[in-house]
């Protein structure tokens, strides 16, 4: 019996010890970065992207097992870019599910995959189709700092996987844009 009480308290222990990094957060922050190019039905290239600011908001859950984290994500992002002289602008919520690991306290890299549902997308001036699809996936990887307990800096590269591409109506050429994001993204958090 004696047994049994012990491994039960040093299993409490490792388990406390494994979440004492756990928590829930809301974070923000900007993301600079553009989208694919502007083509013709032909394939020709009418025009690159031009990158410009765009900003995130939203909300993490984070499990801490020691060195290694899993850390879920739930965000509003806006991406902005230009082309020529029209601008870009696409609405999304991104589903992040990041595994990291802690390499030197304060100081953590992370990757995984971004689940994106596309929720609006418009070109100034311009008629768009509905993108073709609304959900896609793309990929994270990135590094942090934690100044406390509480607050985190980090920075990540985020790239669209899936092809997915609006149609511009009201055109010769049939063009279409590339909306898959290419995009560097400065997030600050807070976890509670």
């Amino acid at each position: 019996m004696k047994k049994a009480i012990l491994i039960l308290c040093l299993l409490a222990g490792v388990t406390t010890y494994a979440q004492t990094g756990s928590g829930i957060g809301i974070k923000g922050g900007l993301n600079f970065g553009a989208n694919g190019d502007l083509t013709e039905s032909i394939g020709n290239l009418n025009s690159n992207s031009v990158s410009k600011l765009g900003f995130h908001v939203g909300v993490f859950g984070k499990m801490d097992f020691g060195t290694l984290y899993f850390r879920p994500e739930l965000a509003y992002s806006r991406l902005n870019s230009k082309y020529d002289d029209n601008d870009f602008k696409m609405n999304k919520l991104d589903i992040p599910l990041l595994v990291g690991l802690n390499i030197l306290d304060p100081v953590h890299i992370f990757a995984g995959p971004a689940l994106q549902y596309i929720l609006d997308t418009e070109l100034e001036n311009v008629t768009l189709a509905d993108v073709k699809n609304k959900f896609t996936v793309g990929f994270n990887i990135g590094a942090g700092i934690n100044f406390s307990d509480e607050l985190g800096l980090d920075l990540r590269y985020e790239r669209g996987f899936s092809e997915n591409e609006a149609e511009i109506l009201g055109v010769e050429g049939n063009p279409r844009l590339d909306t898959r994001p290419s995009q560097l993204i400065l997030g600050l958090s807070y976890k509670f």
